[in-house]
């Protein structure tokens, strides 16, 4: 019995089970599917029920829903709209903002100097898998809002990997500038020569197989094809420390405009893997989270962590979109839509207690604000800010 309940297929069938929930909660309360998954995976996981923990396996898909779902976002969107330098500026003071909230407010809690500091980068990079998917679900991709935010947020993602550089050193005694201006412009690099592959090699190469008599006898061919080039961004990406989802985004991107051929639309299949596997990403994020080993200090300091993490957002990203033209509502939907942590804050605290820079309780408050943090702008985008009128 105990090795039918630890085999795949059950916790594949369970995650899934919790999803359908999840997807059957947001329906009844009326709020975007992502809000009733992570609460269903909170409800099956340590926090409440203790059905499911936070497994390799469970680790495992939840990284390819986040791989597959960017993949589906990047389809969305052309790199004229992302190569903005106002998005360049989003980007870096949506970093900064919450870098410097973050060691304030954690030196006022009397935590050292490494461990404010890694907290600080912790607030630094947005999860755009959670505000793409809300976005998605109301239709508001295509908004100069979502624009902004998509384009920010890679900005986020380059920026946040250098300032965990620079901490980490900072943990083993060491720090080399000459290092980070390096990590730096490879991070660059991989962005902009990955962009220009993708649409003067690789889109011009996909359409040329869905011509072809063998995607008219195989038309599954061109949709295997362009999942293996979004994990193959994926996976340079994370080779080059960037997160994986930056790679599976660019990718989704520059595959975006291509026109129908012989095979099947590689976009309907893809959205058939994002609706499994960004469910079970979902759910991870609510089992990731165990509120029982919350204590009333760690409390304090995490309601702190995410009211800073939230307002250095909002503003730091907000008030730089209003300035540089977008209108209030929009200019709010970008902050609001940069604040989520979500698994981006959660992997960040597990390498700082891995390599000792911070301890469980820092630990336990970062995880918990990265997971207040992802419930909080769907409610706000859906509720308020893009209320249909009645």
């Amino acid at each position: 019995m105990h090795h039918i309940l630890s085999g795949i297929e059950f916790q594949m069938s369970l995650l899934l089970f919790v999803s359908l929930g999840g997807y059957l909660l947001a329906s009844r309360i009326g709020q975007p599917a992502v809000v009733g998954i992570i609460l269903m995976g909170l409800l099956i996981g340590p926090s409440v029920l203790g059905l499911v923990t936070y497994t390799e396996f469970v680790k495992s898909i939840a990284h390819l829903g986040a791989v597959v779902l960017l993949f589906v976002v990047g389809m969305e969107f052309e790199f004229k709209d992302l190569a903005n330098p106002k998005y360049l500026l989003i980007g870096a003071a949506g970093v900064l903002a919450p870098l410097a909230g973050g060691y304030v407010v954690s030196s006022w809690f009397g935590h050292q100097g490494q461990a404010s500091w890694f907290v600080g980068v912790a607030l630094t990079a947005t999860s755009i898998a959670i505000t793409a998917d809300a976005l998605r679900e109301m239709g508001r991709l295509q908004t100069a809002a979502a624009k902004a935010i998509i384009g920010a947020a890679v900005t986020d993602d380059v920026l946040a990997l250098m300032a965990l550089g620079m901490v980490r050193q900072m943990a083993q005694g060491e720090m080399s500038y000459g290092h980070m201006a390096f990590l730096l412009m490879q991070a660059l690099a991989f962005v902009g020569l990955g962009a220009w592959l993708g649409l003067k090699l690789l889109a011009p190469l996909v359409a040329r197989l869905n011509r072809t008599a063998m995607a008219d006898r195989y038309p599954e061919v061109t949709f295997i094809f362009a999942m293996m080039l979004a994990f193959l961004y994926a996976l340079l990406a994370e080779l080059l420390g960037l997160s994986a989802i930056v790679g599976s985004f660019l990718a989704g991107v520059s595959l975006s405009q291509l026109p129908p051929g012989n095979g099947k639309d590689f976009r309907e299949g893809a959205e058939y893997l994002r609706a499994i596997f960004a469910s079970v990403f979902f759910v991870s994020l609510g089992v990731l989270t165990d509120l029982q080993t919350l204590a009333w200090p760690v409390v304090w300091y995490l309601l702190a962590l995410t009211l800073v993490g939230t307002l250095t957002k909002v503003l730091g990203c907000g008030l730089p979109a209003l300035s540089l033209g977008l209108g209030a509502r929009e200019a709010l939907a970008v902050g609001v839509g940069m604040v989520p942590r979500g698994e981006v804050a959660m992997i960040v605290a597990l390498i700082g207690l891995d390599n000792g820079v911070i301890g469980q309780p820092i630990y336990v408050a970062i995880v918990a604000m990265g997971l207040l943090t992802t419930i909080f702008p769907p409610l706000v985008l859906k509720n308020w800010i893009y209320r249909p009128p009645a």
